[in-house]
């Protein structure tokens, strides 16, 4: 019995990657768990459905591909990512970025392109409900007034 809770206790939820001040990496880094960096990365970083964080000591001069990429050391290279991309004050970024969401604080460093684009499934709904909403609240009104009218 006591392996079965140990064993739960130390899947996913609590797993993560971290690359450590004294390491430096040069080439692909494919990840299934968050990644933390506070050493030096260079080349390629995906973590498709987890979050990337530079940490204030790290170096990174890769194009990331996560889910959320945290920055607050210095990052080279291009960003994608599905949800959020977010830059702390003492955070840089130089190069292009592509996100649904983005928060830059103030002191931050951003050189580059931004491309933030809102997910479609949230523009179409809200566009054909207004229309909707729009044309039939005068036509109850004038259905209510004709039959107090009478």
């Amino acid at each position: 019995m006591p392996n079965d809770p140990n064993a739960s206790t130390s899947s996913n939820p609590n797993q993560y990657t971290m690359i450590g001040k004294s390491i430096r990496i040069k080439g692909e880094i494919s990840a299934s768990d968050p990644i933390y960096i506070y050493g030096s990365v260079e080349g390629t970083i995906e973590a498709p459905a987890h979050r990337v964080t530079v940490g204030k000591e790290g170096t990174v001069k890769a194009d990331i591909t996560a889910r959320e990429v945290v920055i607050m050391g210095d990052v080279c290279g291009k960003l994608h990512s599905d949800e959020r991309i977010e830059i702390r004050a003492e955070g840089s970024l130089l190069g292009n970025l592509s996100t649904k969401r983005l928060c830059v604080e103030e002191g931050a460093v951003l050189q580059g392109t931004i491309d933030v684009h809102m997910p479609a499934e949230k523009a179409k709904p809200a566009a054909a409900v207004k229309p909707v909403q729009a044309e039939a609240a005068p036509a109850a009104e004038q259905d209510l007034a004709l039959s107090e009218a009478s």
